[in-house]
């Protein structure tokens, strides 16, 4: 088949695009880098250079594909995150029809099925809805679990801290994935046929914010490591101060605090999902460490 993927040479789509072509398919990246390109090659997938905020690129990107999978890259830089997500669906939505294109598979979020009040996520659900609207095309949204490659954001504060922590407590239940979990996911679907619209939960495991501060400090060598909780008010200073901007900081402690509160997994938790992901937390924290 040909694959078209979007994200790069991101932390999904690499080992996303070396399970494709190892498989025999015919793949195309698309990444708004240049620099990507001798990379892309090297695996023996085409690059397709431009930006996603390009839908007539995008329309050529799509060209000749079978089947495409779909994602939408952080952006730090935009000051209305839930807009940005909802027209790059857009975008993708156009390129989508204008190919004819009958089957995609998006990377969605836990969470997804909540309108507002979940910080970036609220435009993942936008997002969702907008490839929902596409006649005759089957979509297959996977809501991924919080990754644990976000996780690496807190090395610096337990260097300097001797803590972990965030705008939710110790008791805190956190869904979460790996994104090699992901990949294979979504290798999965886009080689297996499907119709309609449909939506499949990938997790890899499901543990409290306290486990996860002791599952990485046993890992780093630091086996009383605390997860602490902020107020809101410390939580975006902290951000602040890390450098990210206002806009984003907001947002990351709005979805925080829809974490905190258990909505994110009610969906989840109501159709029986259960992890089905292999990278266990365990597994994770010897990738931590190595980081750390």
């Amino acid at each position: 088949m040909k694959i078209t993927v979007t994200g790069s040479l991101g932390n999904i789509s690499k080992p996303l695009a070396k399970q494709l072509i190892a498989a025999g398919h015919e793949v195309t990246i698309v990444s708004s880098s240049a620099d990507k390109v001798a990379e892309i090659e090297a695996l023996g997938a085409k690059a397709a250079i431009g930006s996603i905020a390009d839908a007539a690129f995008l329309t050529k990107a799509f060209a000749g594909a079978n089947v495409v999978y779909t994602m939408v890259p952080p952006n730090f830089g935009v000051t209305d995150y839930r807009k940005y997500v909802s027209d790059s669906a857009r975008n993708y939505a156009e390129a989508i029809r204008k190919n004819g294109i009958t089957r995609v598979v998006n990377l969605s979020s836990i969470g997804a099925d909540i309108d507002g009040g979940t910080g970036q996520i609220s435009g993942v659900h936008d997002g969702e809805l907008v490839l929902n609207a596409l006649e005759g095309v089957a979509i297959k949204h996977l809501r991924a679990g919080f990754f644990y490659v976000n996780l690496y954001a807190n090395i610096d504060m337990i260097k300097h801290l001797g803590f972990i922590g965030a705008n939710y407590g110790p008791a805190t239940r956190l869904v979460m994935v790996h994104p090699e979990d992901i990949a294979a996911a979504v290798a999965k679907e886009l080689q297996t046929p499907f119709t309609g619209k449909s939506v499949r939960y990938i997790t890899s495991d499901d543990r409290t914010a306290s486990e996860v501060a002791a599952t990485l400090g046993a890992a780093i060598g630091k086996p009383d490591l605390q997860w602490v909780q902020f107020t809101d008010e410390q939580a975006l200073e902290g951000m602040l101060q890390a450098g990210l901007p206002e806009p984003i900081s907001k947002n990351f402690i709005e979805m925080n605090n829809a974490v905190g509160s258990g909505i994110l997994w009610k969906d989840y938790d109501a159709r029986g999902t259960q992890p089905n992901g292999k990278i266990k937390l365990e597994d994770f924290a010897k990738e931590f460490a190595a980081r750390f």
